[in-house]
């Protein structure tokens, strides 16, 4: 008997018997379902944490001068907490110092931020934006792009020129579809005039991405929504990649030249990148990923247990057939063979529910959550792989002993 042919009858048992089939494979879809689900999950959000998150908080090749961390890293003590506080707070004085001597090519600009209202004056009023104050090279450093207008220059930025650049959701809201380039804003109830609106970015996390306006640091909010000449971000954005170890280490240089601290003394402001951002999400990921193989090992062993349990009732059934078919000619090697095969039929069978399955948990996690998915190829074979190995070595045993039975006493068999 060829393999062909032996799937042939697998198929034609699972056909007959498609209760017990099912519930033979139940344990392979489970684990599969599991796994597939999972692993969709884990590089959907990889994908996103590295092309999305890292990209809107921090940027890409960009190096970010902070007080404070902007990214947790995980739980903090109250005495970090405490000296941290202590530390001097970045201001435009020290962005100017480090745009003056950086000799590493690439765009610096720095900002501020908080939560306020903006109005058209009429009564419009959007709560909850995210007002950002930032220098003229904000737009080209962060990579937001201008669908309707300008961007302020350096002139207007040094001067403080009352312009504002609105995103979408904000202008949306303040103008519903009506020109919205020269019109007259309020910021904390300071006017603004309009001069551009950004290209929609979507959200992130389910936080929308649009509900913000971008004004010079320098403008009236210099004072009143943010501390005098105070900033939180200085960022600093290279090129290339290859520039980021060079940027930072004179960046480092400089800020400790700027704070004058003495050799050894411990820095009072921090460097982050994206990459360092996301450190705390890829040790999750390595967690999940590596617990992952031992909770779907408990499901495919109970999965496994049960098919080999029934392939032993399925020996014990056709005791009568295997006599028959012994005694036309088949070779132990051929009911060996057939039995393995049903077995790992079966199972793969199992495995291909399980990869539906776990794919259509994955996206549907991920339309009822901020949580996106991506489906891996490798997880897929993984997945067949698996579930045909799981059946192949359940059937081992029942094989066994169906190869091993005497042809007169099986055809004697009820």
């Amino acid at each position: 008997m060829n393999a062909r042919e032996a799937v042939r009858i697998a198929l034609s048992m699972i056909r007959a018997n498609k209760l017990r089939a099912f519930f033979t494979v139940l344990g392979t879809v489970v684990g599969v379902t599991f796994l597939i689900a999972v692993i969709t999950l884990i590089t959907g959000m990889n994908a996103y944490m590295k092309e999305e998150f890292a990209g809107k908080i921090l940027g890409f090749n960009t190096i970010n001068v902070r007080r404070l961390p902007s990214v947790g890293g995980g739980p903090v003590d109250e005495a970090t907490w405490r000296q941290w506080q202590r530390r001097p707070r970045l201001t435009q004085d020290d962005a100017r110092f480090l745009q003056e001597r950086v000799q590493t090519p690439g765009l610096l600009s720095y900002a501020h931020d908080a939560d306020g209202k903006v109005g058209d004056g009429r009564g419009k009023v959007v709560q909850g934006v995210n007002i950002i104050g930032a220098s003229a090279n904000f737009f080209n450093v962060r990579d937001l792009k201008i669908a309707r207008g300008r961007t302020y220059t350096e002139s207007e930025a040094d001067r403080g020129v009352p312009v504002v650049v609105l995103g979408e959701e904000v202008a949306k809201k303040l103008f519903e579809g009506l020109p919205v380039l020269g019109k007259e804003v309020r910021i904390q109830g300071f006017p603004f005039r309009v001069i551009g609106v950004m290209e929609e970015q979507g959200s992130l996390f389910g936080m929308s991405m649009d509900r913000m306006v971008v004004a010079p640091i320098r403008s009236p909010l210099n004072g009143s929504l943010f501390r005098n000449n105070v900033v939180e971000d200085i960022y600093f954005r290279v090129p290339d990649a290859s520039l980021m170890p060079r940027g930072q280490s004179e960046l480092e240089g400089l800020m400790r030249v700027r704070h004058r601290l003495r050799p050894g003394a411990e820095n009072d402001f921090m460097l982050e990148t994206a990459d360092e951002a996301l450190g705390f999400w890829d040790k999750i990921s390595t967690f999940l990923l590596m617990a992952l193989p031992l909770l779907v090992a408990v499901s495919l062993v109970v999965g496994a247990v049960v098919i080999m349990n029934i392939m032993l009732v399925s020996v014990s059934e056709r005791t009568r057939e295997i006599g028959v078919r012994k005694s036309l000619g088949a070779r132990r090697r051929d009911i060996l063979l057939q039995f393995l095969v049903e077995a790992g039929t079966l199972s793969g069978a199992g495995g291909l529910l399980g990869i539906g399955s776990g794919i259509a948990l994955a996206y549907a996690v991920s339309a009822i959550s901020p949580i996106p998915a991506r489906v891996s190829p490798g997880s897929i074979l993984l997945a067949i792989a698996l579930g045909i190995g799981v059946g192949l070595m359940a059937g081992v045993y029942p094989a066994y002993r169906a190869s091993r039975l005497d042809p007169i006493v099986a055809l004697r068999a009820d």
